[in-house]
């Protein structure tokens, strides 16, 4: 399965501080959880990269209309 495979798997999403000073996504899915930490700086490039392939999904679902 690659990133553009769709999928039917329903899966919540939890970002949070973490206690040890950095930032958990924390992906759970049935029975599997995935805790994942990242420093801030980690945190804040994936924040950029979300909002840029938000931003070129959002510009390709207009050029669709």
């Amino acid at each position: 399965m690659g990133i553009n495979s769709p999928s039917d798997i329903i899966a919540d999403i939890q970002i949070a501080p973490s206690s040890e000073g950095g930032v958990r996504i924390f992906i759970s899915a049935g029975k599997v959880e995935i805790p994942m930490d990242f420093s801030p700086d980690e945190a804040r490039e994936i924040a950029e990269e979300l909002a840029a392939a938000a931003n070129h999904a959002e510009k390709s679902a207009k050029k669709g209309r």
